[in-house]
């Protein structure tokens, strides 16, 4: 294997590793800090630059097995017309075009399925970020019920104090009413004696 296809493969060994490390369960405040470091951490915004650069040079190398693969299988149907004529093909021939169509067929398996894996990859990545923020927001509406709950029972402790003042303001007017209608029946009683005194007086 060469060396650029070496290092495909390295790279489709480290994103099985990464898919396997998002699949493990992680309890809600370490997920929160690592997603958070991966996303605002300057040296992986780097390197997933870096990455995506390299993306589309497996591509490259995608499309360039794809087409290899296509014309080693016009090679092995162009052996297989020749020995149908009746031509013969010898042995190493036959096996070179075999070894050369397994090699561009893995080349091909190799850059196609790392290329779908960083695609797999980089949805799921997302997804979870926008999982996090979506509990975020559940936990903020969540304090913020229990934050409403507790005020509105303050609220109805607080109306049934209001609604007592009030009963006692009432009970205290009424009183004032009485004493103010007695008040006047005396002083109407005094200045009725004070009256007939006076008729005495004379």
């Amino acid at each position: 294997m060469t060396l650029y296809y070496s290092l495909v493969f390295f790279l489709l060994v480290l994103e099985m590793a990464l898919f396997m490390l998002l699949l493990v369960p992680l309890p809600y405040t370490a997920k929160r800090k690592v997603f958070s470091f991966i996303s605002e951490n300057p040296i992986v915004s780097k390197l997933m630059y870096w990455l995506k650069i390299t993306f589309v040079f497996i591509l490259i190398l995608f499309i360039d097995s794809v087409n290899r693969v296509y014309r080693v299988q016009l090679e092995v149907l162009a052996a297989s017309d020749q020995a149908s004529k009746g031509a013969a093909v010898l042995g190493h021939e036959r096996l070179e075009v075999q070894a050369r169509k397994f090699y561009s067929q893995r080349n091909m398996y190799l850059c196609g399925f790392t290329l779908f894996l960083s695609l797999i990859l980089n949805r799921m990545y997302v997804m979870i970020i926008d999982t996090i923020k979506l509990e975020d927001k559940v936990r903020a509406f969540e304090s913020n019920q229990n934050f409403k709950e507790n005020r509105s029972s303050e609220v109805a402790e607080l109306q049934k104090k209001l609604a007592k003042k009030e009963q006692d303001l009432e009970t205290l007017k009424k009183q004032s009413e009485g004493l103010h209608r007695s008040y006047d029946e005396l002083s109407d009683k005094y200045a009725a004696t004070q009256v007939e005194e006076g008729k005495k007086g004379k």
